[in-house]
């Protein structure tokens, strides 16, 4: 789990305007920060299997999340994709 001040830190780098807390793009960041988390969890501890099965649920939850963006804000899901280094493919704008 993230704390406060690591979450927050990520709101203010993906937020679209100052109050945004919740857009699609803040979410996704936040799941990726927890996927990675996870992850690196799951390197030593590796027959972890309840972890492991909250990492797959992350994961498809920021897939779902990630074409949501790309169907509804195209610009904005590049933008996400390239900041957070993840393998996705461009979408057309």
């Amino acid at each position: 789990m993230l704390n406060v001040k690591e979450k927050q830190k990520i709101v203010e780098k993906f937020r679209t305007h100052e109050k945004d807390t919740g857009s699609s793009a803040v979410q996704i960041a936040i799941v990726s920060e927890e996927i990675k988390r996870l992850a690196d969890h799951l390197k030593t501890h590796h027959k972890d299997n309840h972890s492991r099965r909250g990492l797959l649920q992350m994961v498809a939850k920021r897939k779902s999340l990630l074409d949501y963006l790309a169907e509804d804000d195209p610009k904005g899901y590049n933008t996400v994709v390239r900041k957070l280094g993840l393998k996705k493919k461009k979408v057309q704008i």
